[in-house]
């Protein structure tokens, strides 16, 4: 096997690693919050749990919004990868060990696990932003390389929701015991791999201004943002809104969430390889508008069946934009700023993460879920929208740059 192509497998393991690890806990997340400590009176259950489990996972996001740009700019100034993936990995399985240690120790308040949890994703954010910039780095094609991150992200999304369910039937805390000692796998893993940063290195200053020369970063950006927000819609709003409106468990609640990402899992390379062929503009802008109305059709569909073939459609269309926007983000920026770049990218769906937990949180607990799944598959939609004369107006080299995925065009 070529060295570009195990480097290619084992970087997939680490986003898969991250993902598969974050999904354990969403399926179980109202058990999981209670017994790490959180104030659920009977009386008003299932508004303080859905309390409770946004704060938890807004949380993770806030430290992946606080340090991936950290992680992203020491990479870049440093013109290294691998340590700081392993540090992160390493460090991120500390914290998944501690949060389950909590309810031995027994004195810690919600809110130092809250810290304990900003923590957590302050660390493994640089193991995926990294990795996914690594990814950037290989050959053989922005899409290929994307789609291989994107098959990653998916099946740890996919694996992780089923398995996560049926770990928290068990235990609750289950699913943070895996997700560490996973982890150390995978940052152990990475020290096998070269390290193709570009050796020449430039200050952070150099860096950020480099990167706000390139405007037409600002549209994979943008799309990250929205598709992250309905991840993060999914995970927490779709996941409390399938078990009160179908009344399923944990585990079934697992399974209905895999509908989407296998799919998505599956199609990411395909998809990848058909944006290198056709560009990125047909994927991003027609998958993200479909996409939107696939989400609106998940929460108008009246049994659990349907719901799962509207999730499966919905996955599809993920696998259409996922890969195509990612590589537009390798696309665009310089070689040597890839690193910030990427981490601007996932700042922006570390952002539309946040937003899906907090909108949706917030507009289903006033409003109701039908509200929520039409206020997050409008964005979808308004985003596709808005962002064409964007695409319009570039000039004609960036056109055929986001044609035909030519950082030399």
């Amino acid at each position: 096997m070529h060295s570009r192509d195990r480097d290619r497998i084992v970087l997939a393991a680490v986003v898969f690693a991250v993902l598969f690890s974050q999904l354990l806990l969403y399926p179980g997340i109202g058990t999981l919050v209670d017994a790490l400590g959180a104030d659920t009176s009977p009386s008003e259950l299932a508004a303080s749990e859905l309390d409770a489990s946004m704060w938890f996972l807004v949380a993770e996001f806030v430290g992946y919004v606080v340090f991936v740009g950290v992680w992203g700019t020491l990479s870049d100034v440093t013109g290294r990868r691998t340590p700081f993936i392993v540090a992160g990995a390493l460090a991120g399985a500390v914290g998944y060990a501690t949060l389950a240690a909590v309810p031995v120790v027994g004195s810690i308040p919600f809110e130092g696990v809250l810290l304990l949890r900003f923590f957590q994703g302050a660390m493994t954010i640089g193991a995926f932003s990294l990795t996914m910039t690594m990814l950037m780095d290989l050959e053989g094609g922005h899409g290929r390389n994307m789609g291989a991150a994107g098959i990653a992200i998916g099946l740890g999304a996919a694996l992780g929701a089923p398995i996560g369910g049926q770990l928290s039937e068990l235990d609750p805390l289950a699913p943070l015991l895996a997700a560490a000692g996973l982890l150390v796998v995978v940052g152990t893993l990475v020290w096998t791999l070269e390290d193709r940063a570009p050796s020449h290195r430039r200050t952070a200053r150099a860096l950020l201004r480099g990167v706000r020369r390139r405007p037409t970063l600002s549209i994979p950006f943008a799309f990250g943002f929205v598709d992250r927000m309905t991840a993060g819609f999914f995970a927490l709003v779709g996941t409390r809104y399938f078990q009160d409106a179908f009344e399923i468990g944990p585990g079934t609640t697992g399974l209905l969430l895999a509908c989407f990402f296998a799919p998505f899992a599956l199609l990411q390379y395909p998809m990848g390889a058909l944006s290198d062929r056709i560009g990125r503009r047909i994927p991003i802008v027609i998958g993200s508008m479909c996409y939107g109305v696939g989400i609106l059709a998940v929460g108008a569909v009246p049994t659990v069946v349907t719901a799962a073939v509207a999730m499966i459609g919905v996955g599809v269309l993920g696998a259409l934009v996922s890969p195509a926007t990612m590589a537009l983000v390798t696309d665009v920026a310089a070689e040597s700023e890839r690193g910030l770049a990427m981490a601007g990218f996932n700042l922006a769906g570390s952002l539309g993460f946040l937003g899906g937990f907090l909108v949706g949180g917030l507009v289903a607990g006033s409003y109701g879920y039908g509200s929520a799944f039409l206020v997050v598959g409008g964005l979808e939609i308004l985003i596709a929208v808005v962002t064409v004369p964007l695409f319009l107006r570039l000039s004609l080299g960036a056109r055929e740059q986001l044609e035909t995925g030519d950082p030399n065009a």
